[in-house]
């Protein structure tokens, strides 16, 4: 676990970097303002098409293989964005965006693999802690934009240089990284336990993968914007990073606690405060443009999402069996990450082309949570409102509300 920790604080760094500067690059290298988010969108589909294959490799290989290849896959993709940035080529940016998604996608097994030799109580603990991790992250991330951002001739370079050293740098912590005994990614491919149909008419697995899809692809909704908006409304570029820091900061902090409320409280009753502060995020966006406004909102978000998604996960992982993990850890992060790529390519959308000024594209992507959450919300609630009935992995924590 404690690898697992030193991974997402030093790797994990290179997400809020590339989210500060992604659509900011790529206002600049498309041809379509319309556009602008797209790179940001690329990194999430590769994670979304990475997320099976990387699931099958770790079982085959694994979770230590599986990791290293993520950071290689972030290395590669860095570089190449470098190079798109050099050549004023879009493509190439896309393309190298891309690659980047292997590592978001290996970064999301983290807690899969925190969870994996945990025992049923302290597994909430354990996804928590790995999570906290990216508190490091929040805070070395954004400051490396502020230094390298301009470090270069060409804007931005020096920032996907920096991403590709923390991505070499950081590999080198899964030499040491041991699966526990019988846990997923061992090296021996699980056999039994429910199909992978059976396992999507788990009410418990639905309804925590539909959770944790609404929680992940809203707080990317607005935060993709987020800079555009900010520099759009007549901010520095400094600013932009300064709330992304202090959002990424709200995602991670309350992870030391998370665990602790989940044990006590019960993942739903967590996944449903989650939900609930999302939507005061979207309110406090709606307010206004300023400054104070941006901030209030993105910390938010930050603290909805880390209820949410972390509530959501503890409710999977108490959902099925270990013989089972292989099947639907890949599969649940293929439909996270489904929804957060449509939410991240609706995002530059609704931002650029959905009215005539900035505060209108701004609106614009806080009113389109509205849908997300009544549909989380609701089948939070079905989920509860259900007779009890046994799971096929037992209760664990939060799956007994079902």
């Amino acid at each position: 676990m404690l690898i697992l920790v030193a991974a997402q604080a030093i790797m994990g760094a290179q997400m809020p970097m590339i989210f500060i500067v992604g659509g900011l690059a790529g206002h600049v290298l498309s041809p379509n303002p319309c556009w602008a988010t797209l790179p940001i969108s690329m990194i999430v589909l590769g994670s979304m098409l990475a997320a099976n294959p990387l699931s099958a490799l770790m079982s085959a290989k694994g979770r230590a293989f599986g990791f290293w290849v993520g950071a290689m896959g972030g290395a590669v993709g860095a570089a190449l964005a470098a190079w798109g940035l050099m050549r004023g080529s879009f493509v190439l940016f896309l393309a190298g965006s891309l690659l980047t998604g292997l590592y978001m996608s290996a970064q999301g097994f983290y807690r899969f693999a925190a969870a994996d030799g945990a025992s049923a109580e302290f597994r909430p603990k354990a996804i928590s802690y790995v999570m906290a991790g990216g508190l490091a992250s929040a805070l070395v991330g954004p400051q490396l934009v502020k230094l390298t951002s301009d470090a270069m001739a060409v804007t931005f370079l020096g920032t996907y240089a920096a991403v590709v050293v923390l991505n070499i740098v950081g590999s080198f912590l899964f030499f040491a990284l041991k699966a526990p005994k019988g846990a997923h990614g061992t090296g021996a491919v699980a056999e039994g336990g429910r199909s992978r149909s059976e396992l999507l008419r788990d009410p418990t697995i639905v309804v925590a993968m539909i959770c944790a899809m609404v929680s992940y692809a809203l707080m990317n909704l607005v935060m993709t914007s987020t800079p555009l908006a900010v520099v759009g409304c007549g901010y520095d570029k400094s600013h932009a990073a300064d709330i992304v820091s202090a959002h990424v900061l709200a995602m991670y902090i309350p992870s030391f606690f998370t665990g602790h409320l989940i044990n006590r409280f019960g993942a739903p009753k967590i996944v449903g405060t989650g939900l609930v502060i999302l939507a005061c995020a979207g309110a406090v966006a709606l307010s206004g443009v300023e400054l104070e406004k941006f901030f209030g909102a993105l910390v938010l978000l930050g603290i909805g999402w880390n209820f949410g998604f972390i509530g959501a996960t503890t409710l999977l992982t108490s959902a099925y069996r270990p013989e089972e993990r292989g099947r639907i850890q890949g599969i649940n992060d293929f439909v996270v990450f489904g929804g957060v790529t449509a939410a991240s390519l609706s995002s530059g959308t609704l931002m650029n082309c959905s009215g005539t000024s900035v505060i209108a594209g701004w609106q614009a992507v806080n009113i389109a949570m509205l849908p997300f959450l009544v549909l989380a919300g609701g089948a939070l609630i079905w989920l509860v409102m259900r007779p009890r009935a046994g799971t096929g992995a037992g209760t664990g924590a939060g799956g007994g509300a079902a």
